[in-house]
């Protein structure tokens, strides 16, 4: 664990190094992340203007979900966007050749190689919008001790699905459009599943479990109900998806050519 977090703070001030160079890139790339999450958010407030709850969930509720929702995705964007290049060029170009060479696990090597600081600007969002609806929980110790633990583990949901859609460039040289397909569907997670009819409600929560990275663990903290399943069931499939995205991803290393053409 020591070595990885060595080899991650040499990344991090490299990439960080070469960021310096482009200073608008950075302030664009926040400020673009403010205004989507702000359109985002007045979106919602707009609705409510018209409608005082959806499905018995006020604007502060869903507000906290949302919040919560920009937490886990900004860690993953933060420190594991490098998957992206995965799936949309690297095993494409063949530049994919140089972490096989390397004395450092091809994986662990394209997770630790890309720190995205612009990914501050999704952070910061949900942060002042939790902070903003805290007063829709209860905070206890336990209360907190559960959230601390629940960032990582939804956290880790992104990242898994990521590491699972890119793996498909393996067998056929690019998959961005697969990882966007996936990712996108975060966007249901953000949202009470009451809201949506049985089968989408099924997809968000056990097959593609965006839920489980927003909607379940917020509504344990807005709630304080359901905390085997709401928390519980976040650990299990966070780590049983992790589980299957390494199997893929170890499956696709063993098939991949270097592809120039």
């Amino acid at each position: 664990m020591r070595r990885i977090l060595i080899l991650e703070k040499i990344f991090i001030k490299q990439y960080l190094k070469q960021q310096i160079e482009y200073k608008v890139d950075f302030i664009v790339g926040v400020l673009g992340v403010f205004l989507t999450q702000g359109l985002n958010i007045l979106f919602l407030s707009l609705i409510f203007s018209q409608i005082p709850s959806l499905n018995s969930w006020s604007l502060s509720q869903i507000a906290f979900i949302y919040g919560f929702s920009l937490i886990p995705k900004g860690l993953d964007h933060l420190f594991f966007d490098n998957l992206w290049n995965v799936g949309q060029r690297l095993v494409w170009t063949g530049e994919f050749d140089k972490y096989m060479t390397r004395p450092l696990n091809p994986l662990l090597h394209v997770l630790l190689e890309v720190f995205k600081i612009d990914a501050v600007g999704e952070l910061l969002v949900g942060v002042l919008l939790l902070i903003k609806t805290s007063g829709s929980v209860y905070w206890t110790v336990s209360t907190i001790f559960f959230f601390i633990i629940a960032i990582p583990f939804a956290t880790l949901i992104y990242t898994s699905l990521k590491i699972a859609t890119s793996s498909m460039a393996f067998w056929s040289k690019q998959a961005g459009s697969v990882i966007y397909i996936f990712y996108m569907l975060n966007d249901f997670g953000k949202y009470p599943v009451s809201i949506y009819n049985r089968a989408i409600r099924f997809i968000i929560s056990f097959i593609i479990p965006f839920s489980f990275t927003a909607f379940y663990p917020a509504d344990f903290f807005l709630s304080g109900r359901n905390l085997a399943f709401n928390i519980g069931g976040l650990i299990i499939i966070s780590l049983v998806l992790f589980a299957i995205s390494l199997l893929i991803w170890r499956k696709g290393i063993t098939v991949y050519e270097s592809a120039g053409s």
